[in-house]
């Protein structure tokens, strides 16, 4: 078994372990991807809290998401957080329709 084929088995038996076998999983070479068979709700309005301002040039506020939990999606509240370099900008996370289901692409730092 290749390094790459025993990091597939992992990943898969560790969300079979988490309780994620309702939705599909596609595997690829590269990573294994949740397929998610229910549309996520509408992003939550969220009312951002006052950073202090010798803070804003180091703190960014990364909105809330929605995350499959195995049977729902869940609401992850948004939050502050430190950049992590000078003039990094947060690259949202967002759903993408993928078949007949919806695939989590994560946020990232640009």
């Amino acid at each position: 078994m290749t390094p790459l084929n025993r990091r597939a088995l992992f990943a898969g038996a560790s969300l079979l372990a988490a309780g994620l076998t309702g939705p599909a999983l596609a595997q690829s070479q590269a990573s294994i991807e949740l397929v998610v068979p229910v549309a996520p709700p509408a992003p939550r309005v969220e009312v951002i809290p006052e950073i202090p301002s010798d803070r804003r040039d180091v703190e960014y506020w990364q909105p809330g998401y929605w995350r499959w939990n195995g049977t729902a999606h869940e609401w992850h509240e948004g939050r502050y957080v430190t950049r992590p370099r000078a003039g990094a900008v947060w690259i949202p996370g967002h759903w993408d329709r993928k078949g007949q289901g919806w695939i989590y692409v994560e946020g990232h730092w640009s």
